[in-house]
């Protein structure tokens, strides 16, 4: 692979911490982060990755899960009107990060040295920077490669615990990729399968409603390791966004010696986060055809100053 980035260890580090950033790489005006790395080229490419034309659904029913997991993200309410031509609807209290969805750029920051490109809480509160709708603007579509960690581990007898902190670390993410015969390119969106999502689909309704509430307080599930190696290992490959179908893309519980992966992907790399998709038909038809890459696309909301959307997005092979 050709570099179009400086490499992880070229970019400098926080004045009084040891995290690097990546904001002088556009300019500290960029608005995309590393979607700028999806162009022309890297859409005709992944277009050539269609073969058959099957289009495949990647997103959980706007109301799952249900009951939502975090208490602060009430159940939204569907309110049907009647009009003289037949009806209207609406959505009241619907949070945008409740179901299937990307993380935006004003969705985290690093502390003190605020969001992407060094912005600060002022800078957002008077103008619509980092909205969500620079992302619908530019478009947010390309090469998707899955790595079905979930299905490696199951072939080999070792199935990979849903409720369990397992962490996937860049070494899994190799070894799975290679026994698929799957390379990496610059610009790819990186899509990881655990299992969790179809898991949780399948508990009942009494367990579903006991884990509400539980994150950070003794919810556990497999993720992306949250060492600061795997910020370097996703930036060196140039992944325009990652995609994990668990509640926060990271392994949960987030091991504070090692750091919170959303902070250095989001705020200090500009790097998109995929939560709580519904990969197992993908992994199914990646299998069937002996290939895990595929054109995906996502409508994002052109929502100014969204600080996350619903990933409305599909897999077509």
């Amino acid at each position: 692979m050709t570099r179009r980035t400086p490499a992880f260890a070229a970019l400098p580090t926080l004045p009084d911490r040891d995290e690097r950033y990546a904001w002088d790489v556009w300019g500290r005006t960029d608005e995309i982060g590393t979607l700028n790395l999806i162009g022309p080229a890297q859409r005709l490419a992944a277009v050539r990755t269609v073969r058959s034309g099957q289009m495949i659904s990647l997103t959980l029913p706007l109301n799952e899960p249900d009951p939502g997991l975090f208490d602060e993200r009430g159940r939204f309410e569907h309110v049907v009107e009647d009009t003289p031509a037949g009806h209207d609807d609406k959505l009241n209290g619907f949070y945008l990060q409740g179901s299937s969805q990307w993380d935006g750029l004003r969705h985290i920051n690093a502390g003190r040295h605020g969001y992407w490109g060094g912005r600060n809480e002022t800078d957002l509160a008077t103008s619509d920077v980092l909205g969500v709708d620079r992302w619908a603007e530019h478009g947010f579509g390309g090469r998707g490669v899955l790595v079905d960690v979930a299905g490696h581990r199951k072939a080999r007898g070792v199935p990979l615990p849903p409720d369990e902190p397992v962490e996937i670390t860049a070494a899994m993410l190799d070894e799975v990729a290679a026994e698929q015969g799957t390379d990496f390119r610059s610009g790819d969106i990186l899509v990881v399968r655990t299992g969790w999502t179809e898991w949780y689909l399948e508990l009942p309704a009494a367990e579903r409603t006991r884990m509400r509430g539980t994150i950070g307080n003794g919810f556990a599930c497999p993720g992306l390791e949250s060492a600061q190696e795997m910020a370097g290992y996703l930036w060196d490959r140039e992944f325009a966004a990652v995609v994990v179908d668990n509640v926060g893309v990271e392994v949960f519980p987030v091991n504070r010696a090692k750091g919170f992966l959303h902070r250095r992907l989001i705020a200090l790399q500009g790097m998109p986060l995929g939560e709580l998709w519904l990969l197992d038909r993908l992994a199914r038809a990646c299998a069937e055809r002996g290939s895990h890459e595929f054109l995906l696309v996502s409508g994002v909301l052109p929502l100014p100053r969204g600080v996350g959307s619903p990933a409305n997005a599909h897999a077509i092979l």
